[in-house]
């Protein structure tokens, strides 16, 4: 085998956002890692849904994709 082709291995300390921690093993550099996103907070496995404004972006679609206008027709 080649010598320095793969990334050292090494353990690792997940932190997550609820306190809990674990240990794995990762090609990340440091030897801890603290996560803000876990199951006790995410939307998807709690359930609460985060509401963004899109009426910006509905807007710009029709806009750019949608049927022209009635003034647009008659030119």
């Amino acid at each position: 085998m080649k010598k320095d082709l793969h990334p050292e291995y090494h353990d690792l300390t997940v932190k997550l956002a609820d306190g809990t921690e674990f240990v794995t093993r990762s090609t990340m550099p440091g030897d801890s890692y603290s996560s803000e996103v876990d199951s006790t907070n995410h939307p998807f496995y709690t359930g609460k849904r985060q509401f963004v404004d899109t009426a910006g972006r509905v807007e710009k679609f029709n806009r750019r994709y949608g049927k022209p206008s009635a003034e647009a027709e008659t030119e």
